[in-house]
């Protein structure tokens, strides 16, 4: 076994360097497919960063009357939290709302004499609505809107919410996100096929070349494995050989990058990538390995008959 198994490894290496530059067609294709996918990755981050940035800037914002009791406030507050769909809830008290109310418009004269004429706090305490994904906002506003419909009209608590208002950003945002990861799945898929139809190809082209050889190997009797092994291991040389050239053309260009996107998106993707090379390694090696497979698969089940 250990004997036959080299015997398709150097017969796998020797088919590799007698077609060198079919090989290097495949290893050409399969490293763009790789290469893009790779920078994909990247792009991905960079968006999902910028979009949770966005995400972090959107909210539900309630508005309790100033005669609101704090023991309500806290209840509410309390239930927000408790919610599946909420992953933050940030509260301003009254005095709070006017501390940053007088520090926003300091500079303007009106707004603070009309102020210190009402000789009392006009604002009330309000509540800032995180939702763990864009999409769950809508269920946090029906439930506040169950919140609000269910008050005594004698005592009311909330003044306003306002998602409403917010309503048309938040649906832009998410449309956004959908777009973003839709584009991405549709450009990996469709890489994949390519590198996979040109391997493929090129496999197929590998036999033909070695059709002579393999008929005197069926003559003297060798076995479908010792016949099939090589082809499929030149399918996984093309992967790996391809997935260390994508990293190598990634590295400097990330490398140039980093400083840009840190400026920008306030994230360094290089930083992102040597501290996860290990996976974005794996990642490409692995896809490249398994096009490279897959398609020599696909083509000695097509071509070789044995």
């Amino acid at each position: 076994m250990i004997t036959g198994f080299r015997r398709i490894l150097r017969a796998g290496f020797v088919g590799f360097w007698r077609n060198a530059y079919v090989s290097l067609a495949s290893i050409f294709v399969i490293t763009i497919a790789l290469f893009v996918i790779g920078s994909t990755m990247m792009i991905d981050k960079l968006l999902v960063v910028s979009l949770e940035q966005l995400q972090a800037k959107v909210d539900i914002n309630v508005y309790f009357v100033t005669t609101a009791k704090q023991d309500d406030i806290d209840a509410l507050r309390t239930s927000l939290e408790a919610l599946p769909d909420v992953a933050l809830v940030t509260y301003t008290s009254r005095e709070e709302a006017l501390s940053k109310y007088r520090a926003k418009y300091q500079s303007d004269t009106v707004a603070m004499q009309a102020l210190d004429e009402l000789k009392e706090n006009p604002l009330g305490a309000t509540i800032a609505i995180q939702a763990k994904e864009v999409s769950q906002y809508e269920n946090i506003a029906s439930f506040l809107d169950e919140q609000k419909a269910g008050e005594e009209p004698q005592n009311p608590i909330i003044s306003k919410i306002n998602y409403a208002d917010k309503k048309e950003s938040i649906n832009k945002l998410q449309n956004i996100i959908d777009a973003v990861e839709r584009g991405s799945y549709i450009t990996q898929i469709v890489l994949i096929v390519a590198a996979i139809m040109i391997t493929f190809n090129t496999i197929r082209l590998a036999i033909y070349t070695a059709r002579e050889e393999i008929s005197i190997m069926r003559l003297v009797g060798a076995g479908n494995m010792f016949i099939r092994g090589p082809f499929m291991l030149q399918g996984l040389m093309y992967g790996f050989i391809s997935g260390i050239i994508a990293l190598l053309i990634l590295y400097p260009i990330l490398l140039w990058l980093g400083p840009m996107t840190e400026v920008f998106f306030g994230f360094n993707i290089f930083d992102y990538f040597v501290g996860n090379f290990s996976s974005i390694f794996g990642i490409l090696i692995g896809i490249g390995m398994t096009l490279g497979l897959v398609s020599s698969v696909l083509a000695v089940a097509r071509y070789l008959r044995v």
